[in-house]
């Protein structure tokens, strides 16, 4: 079964729903993966340790590039201390939805 996208379209952009491993060893987009509770998140992965906001700053940076935005175009919305975050992705949510839709399916682990 494939789990379903963990973002939500807006008019605006689109906001993600992420799990975040800090200190992962490279950064990267890891896929979607299910939680125990039945959400789907999107799995990211950065090398920055949680100290200070360094994993979530660099969260935004991976996840700019990946979507090929500016980084004034992503925003932490909730978690900043919890590895379950909320992101948000200002942009043409269409195209945005496409782009996570290849990142996700170029990693997911089912």
């Amino acid at each position: 079964m494939v789990a379903k996208e963990p973002w939500r379209y807006a008019a605006t952009g689109i906001s993600i729903a992420l799990r975040v491993t800090p200190r992962g060893g490279r950064d990267a987009i890891d896929g979607i993966e299910q939680l125990a509770d039945g959400r789907s998140v999107l799995k990211v992965r950065v090398r920055a340790i949680a100290d200070g906001g360094e994993a979530n700053k660099a969260v935004l940076v991976l996840l700019a590039k990946s979507l090929g935005v500016p980084k004034a175009a992503v925003r932490l919305l909730s978690g900043a201390t919890s590895r379950l975050k909320q992101i948000a992705v200002d942009g043409d949510p269409v195209r945005l939805g496409e782009a996570l839709r290849q990142l996700a399916s170029a990693k997911s682990t089912d």
